[in-house]
């Protein structure tokens, strides 16, 4: 798959999700087998009111590449500021437009993100003024409309393709559907069909046959995961092997899980320079973490412990408690 002139060498994307896709899990999600690494969304309007949280989101390590970073927001002008200084001063290697984003805060209150999807023409301004401010390839992640009366990503998919877009990545459901009920692939499909760009499909792919029926169904060029690999990098490797093999590996040792747990433990420390505040916002990682393991009496316990762990030592010793059982 290339988009633009990024040469991705397979078919599996990670997903950006705000809070979670950072540089320690875009590392972990790259050495398990993602071919293409997603940032969390970042506000434009946060980088033209100079924010320091903001830019700090910004950071990329050498060793994603190739990585996309996300970005949002509903004003034209703060779109082409943001563009610019990404351009010139973020070293990844494509930007993606967040279109797709069901979250209140950013669709409701902010109009950004799926609430775009009602405006068409505006998306189409937002693609070519970001297109045109930068060298990077640009690509925008939509869902297949606002609701069930307003599906509209043909529509949408050839006005992004029209402004100058080099890809697509397309959820199979409409806004007020979030996350409930099933992803339309057939809707994946028309999107795939009526654009010349690559394609990237969204929506339930959870393991190596999913992941195979979506691609053969829609005929998209690569398959995203974004919840599905919360907790479970190793999604990626067995997918790719399913895909080359048709056959499933069998899930990492529980040596490789602690391996991976720990060490993500310590990259997210190291990039926050704060260990307090990394372990708590790794609980919710770990409790990820347990749902991969298999079912114990202990695990549930576990998993309540695990969001009152403040330090690395805490980590370690609710592993224990786990390996112990």
């Amino acid at each position: 798959m290339k988009i633009g002139n990024v040469e991705i060498k397979g078919k599996l994307v990670q997903g950006p999700m705000a809070g979670v896709s950072n540089p320690p899990f875009r590392l972990i999600s790259k050495e398990k087998g993602a071919d293409l690494v997603c940032a969390e969304m970042v506000s434009v309007e946060g980088m033209t009111h100079n924010n320091k949280k903001t830019f700090s989101m910004l950071a990329v390590e050498k060793k994603e590449h190739p990585m996309s970073m996300q970005i949002f927001g509903n004003d034209v002008e703060s779109f082409i500021v943001a563009t610019k200084w990404i351009d010139e001063n973020v070293d990844c290697d494509i930007i993606d437009l967040n279109i797709g984003c069901p979250a209140p805060k950013v669709a409701v209150r902010s109009a950004s993100g799926s609430s775009l999807l009602k405006t068409p023409e505006l998306i189409y301004d937002i693609v070519k003024a970001v297109v045109e401010n930068t060298s990077k390839p640009v690509t925008a992640k939509i869902r297949l409309g606002w609701d069930k009366e307003s599906v509209n990503a043909v529509e949408v998919s050839k006005l992004i393709e029209k402004a100058g877009a080099s890809g697509i990545t397309v959820h199979g459901r409409t806004r007020s559907e979030f996350y409930s009920g099933h992803a339309d692939w057939e809707k994946i499909k028309e999107v795939k069909e009526a654009v010349n760009i690559p394609v990237i499909g969204n929506g339930d792919v959870i393991d190596g046959p999913s992941a195979k029926a979506m691609l053969e169904l829609t005929g998209c060029d690569g398959v995203m995961i974004s919840r599905g690999c919360q907790g479970n990098p190793w999604i990626f490797r067995e997918i790719a092997h399913f895909l080359e093999t048709g056959e499933e590996l069998d899930k990492p040792s529980f040596a490789e899980w602690k391996e991976t747990v720990l060490k993500h433990a310590k990259m997210l420390i190291d990039y926050k320079q704060d260990e307090g505040s990394a372990i708590r916002e790794f609980r919710k990682h770990l409790t990820w973490y347990f749902a991969a393991l298999p079912k114990t009496e202990i695990l549930n316990q576990l998993k309540e412990e695990a969001n009152k762990i403040n330090t690395f030592s805490d980590l370690e010793n609710i592993i224990e408690k786990y390996k112990e059982v």
